[in-house]
Parts: structure tokens; sequence; C-alpha cells
């Protein structure tokens, strides 16, 4: 609503009041009172048990330090639709859960003055519309399961704050959990409670750090409405999840489709770092459209070892900055860094985008078996054409393969630089693959097919450093730069071969 200024027209002649006109003056003035006391106010203050006496004496609610759950509910429950619950500095211990309710505001003093510690049981549980939660800590711990004094049913999926509903802001929000719970912030489409599509989700400015589990996570219960769409990740950070202490083998910083199907997707400014598995990530199974990732950067995840029986591909290890099975996803400006096993791995691209990527510095633990900064592997037929845009994308200083596509159709990679690789087994990438290392369940003959590959590399540090193998209708061009004692080997190439005419193969140092 928009309150406009009027110029105040001129006051009517002044006379003086009867006795009557007075006490109805008093009488209307009364009822104008009492009008203003019983309206609802749009805001409620709760203060902590440890705030100033000055935050206590302008409260509402003054919290004792104990069960602080219940004043903050009690003050959600008093406000009127669209209301605010203004929580001061301090500690709120709350032994149960806080459901605001629809409309309605929950506000601290920012993530670093005002903290929610859950214990109990207790949770953060939005499962109305159009809710907004802004400036404060959240940290669960102790969780178990209720009947039976255990550890969480791994069969249920909760999160210290849970959002079942749609429409909802979660801004300044910084979080943490112990390992009995299955994430810090999740994003559940649970029909029992919320049963319309979960969509239209925001997180600005939201920190998981130093957990025992996921960071972000969104999963999906029943046969209806399990696609989560138009999700909106801007400047957030996912900050060793799962590397002290894991709630399942499998902790990763932010993943966007466990068992949700995931659409309209976006990813702005965020950090995923020091993870158990994968910093970003998504299952193979639920189909991923229109999901974008601009600026992001996924540092230093990785954390578990490698198992040593290893096979490419294998669902049981992620190990990367970018993990990509599948979809339409694309990636703008976005940088891999020190991740353990893969930069950016990718299977099975269906209309997939990398634009202006960077890796650098995979593989950091020589122990794991096959570090690749951009790993593409294509086990399935896909229907796309182009199935993979690379363009402008870079590998720098690389600890194993800069570079692995295999069993890819109908790939486009332009502009690639590698420089320095180490390689793996004397090669510093391979743009096709034996049969020996076809991703897992591969259904694909050939290494790479139908594709163009644009690139400049460069390097000694392995014997070769581009093995071109098992290719089929291939176009190469770009330049090698290298006094590897073999810089380019092309073997075993199949109908149409490997076109290597607009190539070249120029010594270190060259400038020709």
């Amino acid at each position: 609503m928009t309150t406009r200024l009027r110029e105040k027209p001129a006051d009517p002649p002044r006379t003086c009041p009867t006795g009557a006109d007075l006490v109805v003056g008093v009488i209307i003035s009364l009822l104008l009172v009492q009008g203003v006391a019983a309206a609802p106010v749009a805001s409620l203050a709760v203060a902590a048990g440890d705030s100033s006496p000055v935050a206590k004496a302008q409260a509402n609610y003054t919290c004792d330090g104990l069960d602080d759950q219940a004043e903050i509910q009690a003050a959600l429950a008093a406000l009127p639709d669209g209301g605010t619950v203004a929580l001061s500095e301090g500690t709120f211990n709350c032994s149960g859960s806080i459901a605001p309710a629809a409309g309605t505001t929950l506000m601290g003093q920012g993530p670093e003055k005002t903290s929610l510690e859950f214990s109990r049981n207790g949770m953060l549980n939005v499962s109305e519309e159009h809710v907004t939660l802004d400036g404060f800590r959240i940290a669960g711990s102790g969780y178990v399961n209720a009947s039976t004094n255990t550890t969480l049913d791994l069969g249920r999926w909760l999160g210290v704050l849970t959002v079942y509903a749609s429409h909802v802001m979660i801004h300044n929000v910084t979080g943490t959990a112990d390992a009995s719970i299955q994430a810090v912030f999740l994003l559940l489409h649970n029909p029992n409670v919320y049963a319309p599509v979960l969509e239209d989700v925001e997180f600005v400015n939201c920190r998981a750090v130093d957990t025992g589990t996921y960071g972000f996570l969104h999963n999906a219960w029943g046969l209806e409405n399990t696609t989560i769409r138009d999700i909106r990740y801007e400047n957030c950070a996912a900050i060793n999840c799962g590397r002290n202490g894991t709630f399942n083998p499998w902790v990763t910083g932010f993943d966007f489709a466990e068992l949700n199907d995931i659409e309209g997707l976006r990813v702005t400014d965020c950090l995923a770092e020091g993870s158990l598995e994968s910093g970003f990530h998504f299952e193979w199974n639920p189909a991923k459209r229109d999901c974008v990732f601009i600026n992001c950067t996924g540092r230093d995840n990785g954390q578990k070892p490698c198992p040593e029986d290893y096979l490419l591909g294998d669902p049981d290890f992620f190990g990367s900055g970018f993990y990509l099975p599948g979809g339409q996803v694309s990636l703008v400006n976005c940088r891999a860094e020190g991740n353990g096993a893969f930069g950016f791995f990718v299977v099975n691209p269906d209309g997939m985008l990398l634009y202006n990527c960077t890796e650098s510095g995979t593989g950091r633990d020589s122990a794991i078996a096959k570090p690749i900064s951009y790993c593409v592997l294509q086990s399935l037929p896909v229907s796309r054409n182009p199935s993979i845009v690379m363009d402008h994308c870079r590998s720098i200083d690389s600890n194993g393969w800069g570079l692995f596509v295999c069993g890819v159709n109908n790939a486009v990679i332009r502009d690639f630089t590698m420089a320095n690789p180490a390689g793996i087994d004397g090669i510093g990438a391979i743009l096709g693959c034996p049969s020996s290392e076809l991703p897992v369940n591969s259904t694909i003959d050939a290494g790479v097919s139908n594709s163009t590959i644009d690139l400049a590399a460069s390097g000694d540090r392995p014997q070769t450093l581009v093995y071109i193998v098992n290719n089929r209708n291939v176009t190469y061009s770009g330049r090698i730069v290298s006094d590897a004692a073999r810089p380019v080997v092309v073997e075993w190439t199949l109908a149409g071969g490997a076109d290597l005419t607009d190539l070249e193969v120029l010594p270190a140092g060259s400038t020709a």
C-alpha cells in the first residue's frame, strides 16, 4: 500500500465546545485508544536469557535459557499475517522445535550475535508458505530415534533447518550440526507435510560450517511432485562438511538432487570447500533440468581416502569439486581447486555446458589412483546434440590427467587449455579410451565419436602429453607445444578415425 501526503485543507472557524461535545469527544478518544490497543502488532521482540538488561526491558517475551523455543513459538503464534519476531543478541537454548506460521519472519541480529542451539531433537521447521528467516546461527546435536533412543533412522531425512513449503527466503543464516542428523539445511518434499510442488526457495549469504553431515541437501518422498524447482543460492558456502566425523560415508557440501528431480536451479558466487566427498553434487538417477552455476568454486573436496579397488565412474566414490552425472547443467566461470580425485566429473552429459571454467591442482594426494581434472564419461546413449560443450576451459598443474574424455558422442570442445599435467602412467591427457577404461556398466564402444576438439596443450612431465585412442569421426585442431618424448600418440582409430589436419605439434619454446 502506498501512502501519499496531501496538502492539509484550511481549518474551519473554531467554536467553543459545549459540555455535550466534551463528553462525546472523551468517548471518541477512549474508543480510539482502545482501538489502537486492540490492533494486532506487526513485530514482537524476544530476548535471550543471556541478553542485555536493555534488550530484556524492551522485549515482549524473555527467555530463561531453558526450553527457549516456547517463548519464540508463542511470539510467532501471536503475530498477525506478515509479522516479525525479532530475536535479541544472545543464545536461545531450544530443546524442542520451532515452526513459523505462514507469512511470518524470524529475524536475529546476525549469525555472530544471535544463536539458536537445538538439542533433544529440536529443529527449525518451515512447513508453511511465505516464511522469511534472517540473521542468526543454528546448531544441532545429539539427535536420536525417539522411540528407541538410538541414532536417527536412516530412512528419515531431517535437517536442523528443514524447508517443506514453497516461497521461502533464508538470508544470513549460518549453521552447523554433529553427525547425528542428515543435514544442516534440508529442502524436503514430504507429501504428508506439504503436498504441492516444493518451489521458489532462496538462500542468500548462508553457510554450513564444520559439520558432521551434509551442508545443503535436497530430497523428496512419495511418488508425486518430487521435482524441486526454482531454487536459488547466492553467496552461500559449505565448508568442512563431514571432514571431522560423518553422518554417512557420502557427505557432500551441496547435494541438489538426492531422490528428487531438480529444475530451475541457480547457484551463484557459492563455495564448497573441504567436503568429505563432492563439493557440488547431484546423484545419478534424478533428472536435472535448467541448472546453472555461475562463479562457483569447489576447493579441497574429496577428503575421503580413495579405495584401492576403485574403478573409474564407480558411484561409491565421488571426490570432486563438481560432480555432475547427467542432465542439463551449465557451469559458467566456475573453478575447481585442489580436489582429491576430480575437478569436474561429468557422466552422461545430455545438453551440458562448461564455459570459462578453470581447474588447478587436482589430485593433491598422490595416493589417489587416478586424479583427473576434467573427467567426461558417457556410459549410455544420450539424446542431445551436442551432448556437451566445453568452451574456453583450462586445466593447470593437474596431478593426473588434465583431460579424460571417454565414451562420449557429439561433444564440442573449443579453446581448451591444458598446462603442465603430471599425467598418469606417462600420459597427460586421454581423448578416447580403450575398453578397460570405459565407465562402470558402459554400453558405449568407442572412446570418442562424432566430435570436434580444439585444444592448446603444453608440458613435459609425462612421456606422452596427449593420447588419442579409439576415435570415430573426430576432428582435432589447435596446438601442442612440448618436448615430451612423444607429444601426441594416436592409436586404434575406428571408421572415420581422427582427423589431425589442423592440429600443430611444436617443440617447447617454439614461436612458430
